[in-house]
């Protein structure tokens, strides 16, 4: 007998296959909406600051202007 897929979310009902694996769009969009706020984080560092390659060009050189 295979075993019921319950949905991530709301863990209630049946997983549906068009919403796999959620049970219906409510509990997938509700989902979306807590990683989207920042509820859900994936473990891992921190991730750096906006500095990058980009943001060197703007710095000033050694002549104390920008490039």
């Amino acid at each position: 007998m295979p075993s019921r897929e319950l949905c991530v979310y709301c863990r209630r009902r049946e997983a549906v296959d068009e919403y796999r694996p959620f049970c219906s769009e409510r509990c997938k969009m509700a989902d979306l909406g807590r990683w989207l706020s920042g509820d859900y984080r994936v473990p891992g560092q921190p991730a750096a600051g906006p500095e990058g390659p980009d943001d060197q060009d703007d710095a000033p050189d050694s002549t104390g202007r920008g490039h």
